[in-house]
């Protein structure tokens, strides 16, 4: 009796003990350079974000892409945020062939983009701050927690002004959640949802992949622009001959 006692003693403690050591595990590592790998084509990929914008933004946003598009039948580029502006949140999470860096402590998971040279800081373990008390900014204000394997980051405080997701318009109140995690040993993905109650008609999410990158060592990306300008109707033009 006494060695059966024992036998559900010790399995009552079970669910107990493994909730503690999951408590303890440390999280994985993220660390390293990582390449974009594509978010949105190929076999297994996740179907495109169902992007609704409300009345109002909507025929501006379609308005724009129309210009762009005639634009572009004519050869020429449109202007837009600015020549040599960084991309800021959430489009510096993939910018071209580009990579980025991850450096991991306890305390903070830093982001370094190699293009424009841009800089995220998640804070891990920290509450959000509230909205009016963020200054604005290209990267806001990010904290960050891990759920098992994964990193989820919540980051507000995105100016107006930044370009948002595929050029999409936002407001400063738009709120950006990630979910971090590796698929394997040299394979990432960043699932991003946007929600922005002023401009959207209800949040979306889409996906970003990306590949490692061993003993690839970032170099300093600088906009030194000082040969395009903007022309009267908005046109990027290349300056041939300083005058």
């Amino acid at each position: 009796m006494r060695i059966f006692h024992s036998i559900l003693i010790l399995a009552a403690s079970l669910p107990a003990l493994a909730q503690s050591t999951a408590k303890t595990s440390p999280p994985p590592d993220l660390s390293g350079v990582w390449s974009p790998g594509g978010g949105g084509r190929g076999p297994g990929a996740p179907a495109p974000p169902q992007i609704v914008l409300k009345p109002g933004y909507k025929e501006k946003y379609d308005a724009r892409r129309a210009e762009e598009r005639q634009a572009s039948a004519r050869g020429e580029q449109l202007a837009g945020p600015g020549l040599c502006e960084p991309y800021g949140m959430p489009g510096m999470m993939q910018v071209a062939i580009y990579p980025m860096e991850i450096i991991q402590r306890p305390e903070q998971v830093t982001i370094i983009g190699e293009a424009f040279s841009e800089v995220r800081r998640i804070y891990i373990g920290k509450p959000q701050l509230k909205l009016d008390d963020v200054d604005p900014g290209y990267y806001g204000h990010s904290v960050g927690h891990w759920e098992g394997d994964t990193l989820v980051a919540d980051t507000i405080g995105i100016k107006e002004s930044i370009r948002g997701y595929q050029e999409l318009p936002h407001s400063e109140q738009m709120r950006i959640t990630e979910r971090i995690h590796k698929t394997g040993p040299t394979a990432l993905e960043d699932q991003i949802t946007i929600d922005d109650p002023v401009v959207l008609e209800k949040p979306f999410t889409y996906t970003l992949r990306y590949k490692f990158v061993p003993n690839y060592e970032m170099v300093e990306f600088v906009c030194e622009n000082n040969r395009e300008y903007v022309d009267q109707n908005g046109v990027v033009r290349l300056k041939l001959h300083d005058k």
